[in-house]
């Protein structure tokens, strides 16, 4: 199930609930990835909200929204960088992405297999990508008042076993929204409070989501014969006569 973009935009920038999540995983983002300088960063599903700290220094930003979702100029105030697109034919040319981020992508995705072979594709050698997924057992998969409560949540493990399956290897983990995804003034002031212990407790239970950082698997090239061929040298001299000594 998709969400439409205008939800989306209205729950990340207009509700304080909304930019309290956004602050609290784009910081655990950030973490992973310092900076971009120089390199070619996208985002698929709405994962533009945790973009803006690269605009500057990267090379170039391109947000992927899903035509089932809808698309939203992006950046406010700048030439426009994102474009509406098929989530199985993503308008990028192979390998020439460096840094993705997904975030409301695979977990409301209608073919989740054919869009991560499309990340795969576009992702460049060394190129690394962010999935963000609710978490199965955390209270935002469970609640209506977020975005996190709509598609299918994950573990852990299930995450990780899906971008192993098509091709990714995951390199490390975290979790974020820890506090609960609540309207109250209250909890939205505790948010960092949460944030700082939840780190420090098993994200398998309280983290609203996962954040899973996976690198690009490129298998070695292999063709019949290949070891045998390599093994036994060519003879491109075979059937010629010895050369004889002439007597001096």
């Amino acid at each position: 199930m998709h969400l439409d973009v205008q939800d989306l935009k209205n729950f990340y920038y207009r509700s304080a609930l909304g930019r309290t999540a956004q602050r609290a995983v784009r910081d655990q983002i950030v973490e992973f990835w310092p900076e971009a300088k120089g390199q070619t960063v996208a985002g698929f599903g709405f994962a533009v909200p945790l973009m803006r700290p690269y605009l500057a220094e990267a090379r170039r930003c391109i947000g992927l929204m899903p035509a089932q979702q809808g698309v939203m100029p992006w950046p406010a105030g700048m030439h426009n960088v994102s474009v509406l697109c098929d989530e199985t034919h993503l308008p990028l040319d192979t390998g020439v992405v460096d840094r993705l981020v997904v975030m409301h992508g695979i977990e409301t995705s209608d073919d989740q297999a054919a869009l991560l072979a499309e990340i795969w594709r576009v992702l460049g050698p060394g190129g690394r990508a962010i999935f963000v997924v609710p978490n199965r057992a955390g209270l935002w998969a469970r609640s209506d008042l977020t975005p996190f409560g709509y598609g299918r949540p994950y573990s852990l493990l299930q995450l990780e076993t899906q971008l192993k399956r098509n091709g990714f290897t995951p390199e490390r983990h975290a979790a974020a929204l820890y506090a609960p995804p609540s309207h109250k003034r209250v909890w939205r002031k505790f948010s960092p409070i949460c944030e700082r212990v939840g780190r420090r407790m098993s994200p398998y239970m309280v983290g609203g989501v996962f954040i899973v950082e996976v690198t690009k698997q490129v298998h070695a090239p292999t063709r019949p014969g290949l070891p045998d061929m390599v093994r036994r040298p060519l003879k491109l001299l075979e059937g010629l006569a010895k050369p004889e000594a002439t007597p001096v």
